[in-house]
C-alpha cells in the first residue's frame, strides 16, 4: 500500500513518523469533509496505520470507523460487503493469512457487524483468526496481552460470538458448515484445558443448530440461539421468561415462547402449519450430517466434555437421529 504517492497530510505524517490527537482530528475533518470515504483515502489511511507506529488511542477509533464506512457505506453495493471488497480487506489487514494487529482485527469484526450481509469466506477468515491465536499462539490477540495457547478464555468466546452474530445478517440464520468446522478445530485443540464455561455453551449450541438447520429447519435467529445464559436473568419485557422457555424446552418451544410473549397466536399458528411438514424432516439428523459428526466427535479416541454436551443436546432436540450416530449416543446414555 506504500507504492504510490500519498496525499497530504498523510505523506507529511508518514515522514514525521508520529501521529497526535490533533492530527487525527484534522484527518477526520479532511476525510469526512465531503461526507464520504473514497478508495484513495482508504488506501492512505491504511498506509499511515502500517508505516507509523507512534499513534494515539484516538487513531484506532478513527481508523476503524473510516475504513468500515468505506467498505459498507461507500463501496457498492451499499450496506453489503461484496466479495471483491472482502478480498481487498483481507489482503490489506493480513500477512500469510494472519491478522497481526488488534486494531485491524477490530476493523474486520466491526465492518462485519455494520454490514447487512458479508461473504461466507470473510466470516470464516474472521473466525480463523481466533483459532490461530488460541491454537497456535499467533496473531493480533497475542499482542500486548496474556494468551495461553491451547486455552480459550472469555475474551475469545466473546469475539467468536460477535463474529457469528455479524455473519448472521440478511437472513443467514443457520451456522454454516465452515463456521462449525472452525469451532470444532478450536474445541479439538482445547479439549483438556481449563476453558471458560461460556465456550461449552457457544460450541454446543452453534454446532447443534448448524446440523439441525442443514435440511432447512427454521432455527431461532443466531442472536437468540447463541445468546449468553446471563440474559435469562433479565426480566425486562419478560425476556427472562421468554428465553427460559426457549432454552428449557425443544426447538419447537421457541415458537411457543414467541406466541406467549407477543400474543400473535393466529400468525404463528399459520406459520407453524406451513412449516410443519418441513420441520418434521429437517429436525432429523440425516446420513450426511451424521457422518460429518461421526468423523469429528471423538476423533482422537476420547469423547471429551464438550462433545458429550453436544450429543446430549442433540438427543434432547432431535428425536429422529440417523443410526450412524447411535454408538456415540450410547456413550452418553
Amino acid at each position: 500500500m506504500d507504492d504510490y504517492e500519498h496525499a497530504r497530510p498523510i505523506a507529511d505524517l508518514i515522514e514525521k513518523k508520529r501521529v497526535t490527537d490533533a492530527d487525527v482530528l484534522r484527518l477526520r475533518r479532511d476525510v469526512y469533509g465531503d461526507g464520504v470515504v473514497n478508495r484513495e483515502e482508504a488506501r492512505d489511511i491504511f498506509a499511515l496505520d502500517h508505516l507509523v507506529a507512534d499513534k494515539p488511542e484516538s487513531w484506532r477509533e478513527f481508523f476503524v470507523e473510516a475504513i468500515a464506512d468505506y467498505l459498507v457505506e461507500q463501496e457498492a453495493p451499499r450496506g453489503y460487503i461484496s466479495s471483491a471488497n472482502a478480498e481487498w480487506l483481507i489482503k490489506a489487514i493480513s500477512h500469510d493469512g494472519v491478522v497481526d494487529y488488534r486494531t485491524e482485527l477490530e476493523l474486520l469484526i466491526k465492518a462485519m457487524e455494520r454490514a447487512t450481509s458479508v461473504p461466507p469466506f470473510l466470516a470464516g477468515f474472521a473466525l480463523e483468526q481466533i483459532a490461530i491465536a488460541v491454537v497456535e499462539g499467533k496473531g493480533a490477540l497475542t499482542r500486548g496481552r496474556t494468551l495461553t495457547p491451547g486455552k480459550i478464555g472469555e475474551d475469545e468466546v466473546n469475539l467468536l460470538r460477535r463474529i457469528l452474530y455479524a455473519a448472521g445478517g440478511d437472513g443467514n440464520v443457520a451456522i454454516t458448515r465452515n463456521e462449525a468446522e472452525v469451532l470444532f478445530r478450536i474445541n479439538d485443540n482445547t479439549s483438556e484445558a481449563d476453558n471458560h464455561l461460556s465456550w461449552t455453551e457457544l460450541f454446543t449450541k452453534a454446532v447443534a443448530y448448524s446440523v439441525m438447520a442443514a435440511s432447512g429447519y427454521e432455527v431461532p435467529s443466531r442472536e437468540e440461539a447463541l445468546r449468553r445464559e446471563e440474559w435469562l436473568g433479565d426480566t425486562s419485557v419478560n425476556l427472562g421468561r421468554f428465553f427460559s422457555k426457549m432454552f428449557a424446552g425443544s426447538l419447537g418451544a421457541h415458537l411457543d415462547a414467541i406466541r406467549l410473549e407477543t400474543g400473535s397466536e393466529a400468525y404463528h399458528g399459520r406459520r407453524n402449519a406451513e412449516q410443519a411438514g418441513k420441520r418434521s424432516s429437517a429436525e432429523k439428523i440425516d446420513v450426511s450430517e451424521a457422518k460429518w459428526l461421526v468423523d469429528r466427535i471423538g476423533r482422537d479416541g476420547v469423547l471429551h466434555e464438550n462433545e458429550r454436551e453436544l450429543l446430549e443436546f442433540l438427543k434432547r432436540e432431535s428425536p429422529h437421529i440417523h443410526p450412524a450416530l447411535q454408538p456415540l449416543l450410547e456413550k452418553v446414555a
